[in-house]
């Protein structure tokens, strides 16, 4: 009799929870007049010193006249780009208490927009509504109006590297710990101080390494150079630093000079344009063999490594020849060190 009972109240609550399931599937009804987000933006005016500040971005949540899990993301895009190119700023299952700090905020816009000056900046709310839930109701997106700002962005703690008479560049310190890095391209006989901006402190050349309020520092050669500085034990390093172009396929073949490249500080990208015939190339530094990059294919000229659709080749140290795949001509060609591969666009 009690197994009996039990039984009872198990097709009971199994018929309840179909009928649970039905009634709630009755409620899943999708307004014709959905109440889309809105977005009101903080002061873009970011500023190194209020790091620490927190900045509110003010959001109404969507009503889609039906209780639904929603998924909300604040995008940002250059002004006029329509969000082809997106920074995703948050991304919450709630939207009416966003808070980040200025720094936070920083960081965040640093990848998709310039450092040190002010950007217009189109921001929107997007938000998924979950529904489906083996009912049948697909996701659906939303989007709130899109609203302008103008958003002043700090770049990495930085040195500028004062050249008389020429265009002030800058090294930057990845874990603003006084340790500066960076590429400057100087002509030759060029003499440059550095200057902390943030501090208003100079630098130049001390008896040993550099020196508060120091003398000029006279580089002899035209080229890029490898510049890093310490400003806690004033010590600094600088070595020529040329990436080029060699083999058959260049200007001068396998011999020196090589084509040289230049450095790209916002894509962190070695760039050249240049005039390439049918043959092979390789990537190579100071027009030495110490340090160079060829295909990871299998063979000198080997294309089994080609993207063709992005016009990619994925490189190695002391790797293969490569080849210029599509004619003679002029090419765009742009090297990423750091993931180890090349875009080779014909002009």
């Amino acid at each position: 009799m009690k197994k009996n009972y039990i039984l009872l109240f198990v097709l009971v609550g199994v018929l309840g929870f179909f009928s649970s399931c039905d009634e709630d599937g009755d409620q899943i009804v999708l307004s014709d007049n959905v109440t889309v987000p809105t977005l009101s933006l903080p002061d873009l005016t970011l500023v190194r010193a209020n790091g620490a500040d927190i900045l509110n971005f003010y959001c109404t949540p969507v009503d889609p006249g039906f209780t639904a899990s929603v998924t909300y993301f604040i995008e940002a895009c250059p002004a006029g780009n329509n969000f082809e190119t997106v920074t995703e700023i948050y991304k919450e299952i709630t939207c009416d208490d966003i808070e980040l700090t200025v720094n936070e905020l920083n960081s965040i816009l640093l990848n998709g927009f310039p450092e040190d000056q002010t950007s217009s900046v189109d921001f929107r709310i997007k938000c998924v509504l979950e529904t489906d839930a083996g009912l049948g109701v697909d996701d659906h997106v939303y989007y709130s109006e899109t609203v302008n700002g103008n958003a002043t962005i700090f770049g990495l703690l930085r040195l500028d590297v004062l050249i008389s008479g020429s265009e002030t560049q800058k090294i930057k310190s990845p874990g603003s710990d006084g340790i500066y890095e960076g590429f400057v391209k100087f002509d030759a006989g060029d003499a440059f101080t550095l200057f902390d901006p943030d501090n208003a402190i100079a630098y130049g050349a001390g008896t040993s390494g550099i020196a508060v309020d120091g003398t000029s520092i006279t580089v002899a050669d035209a080229g890029w150079y490898s510049l890093s500085a310490n400003t806690n034990d004033l010590t600094y390093t600088i070595e020529a630093y040329n990436i080029g172009l060699v083999g058959d396929a260049t200007p001068n073949g396998w011999n020196t000079p090589d084509s040289k490249m230049d450095y790209n500080s916002t894509d962190r990208t070695w760039e050249i344009t240049a005039d390439l015939t049918n043959g092979n190339f390789k990537f190579r530094l100071n027009d030495g063999w110490a340090w160079n990059l060829g295909g990871n294919g299998t063979a000198d000229g080997s294309a089994d490594n080609y993207d063709s659709d992005n016009k990619t080749i994925q490189l190695s140290q002391g790797g293969k020849n490569i080849p210029v795949l599509d004619g003679a001509g002029n090419y765009t060609i742009k090297l990423n060190i750091d993931g180890s591969v090349a875009t080779i666009v014909k002009n």
